[in-house]
């Protein structure tokens, strides 16, 4: 017998003042049985850091799409975020279909970056490569709960989370590909 996802119903009130984004919203959050709690802690950050018109999560099961993409009303990719550690084939052919592509790993960002370099990546210096620090996302996931609500604040690059009226607190370091 398959193992089923464990649902998780979000409430987030968003106030991302470095983008001028102040919004509430919902979510449904599948927590695939081959996911960790740290990379559902980052896949609800990056919702909320690129949170714009025509977000939607995508199923974690499904290989061939990032965990998030953004879509314009035709429905043509605009956004392709990925989540952990992609490799250098998957982010050439992000950034071939999408104008804006950013990764948001939890995970050591100097792993990364050295799996990418030399690599092959069409515009490779346009993808924004975001990490958090790992007690940060730790701190998250262990609070997750089936359902809770959180209130994410955002200025100059510092995340302030507030999980049933404890705030935690990081900056987000933005990095680039290596040429």
């Amino acid at each position: 017998m398959a193992l089923t996802s464990t649902i998780f119903s979000v409430s987030v009130d968003l106030s991302d003042i470095d983008r001028g984004v102040y919004e509430s919203f919902a979510l449904r959050l599948a927590m695939h049985p081959s996911e960790s709690p740290e990379y559902l802690a980052t896949r609800l950050l990056a919702y909320c850091l690129e949170y714009t018109g025509g977000i939607e999560m995508s199923d974690v099961s499904d290989g061939d799409e990032p965990a998030i993409l953004i879509r314009d009303l035709t429905g043509a990719i605009t956004g392709w975020i990925e989540v952990g550690m992609p490799d250098a084939e998957r982010l050439h052919r992000a950034s071939k279909l999408a104008s804006h592509v950013a990764v948001y790993t939890h995970r050591d960002v100097r792993n990364l970056l050295g799996s990418l370099e030399g690599r092959r990546i069409h515009r490779s210096d346009e993808i924004a490569i975001h990490a958090f620090a790992p007690k940060f996302i730790r701190e998250i996931g262990e609070r997750f709960e089936r359902r809770m609500k959180v209130s994410l604040s955002v200025t100059e690059r510092h995340l302030y989370l507030d999980i049933d009226g404890e705030t935690i607190e990081t900056v987000v370091e933005e990095h680039r590909l290596p040429r």
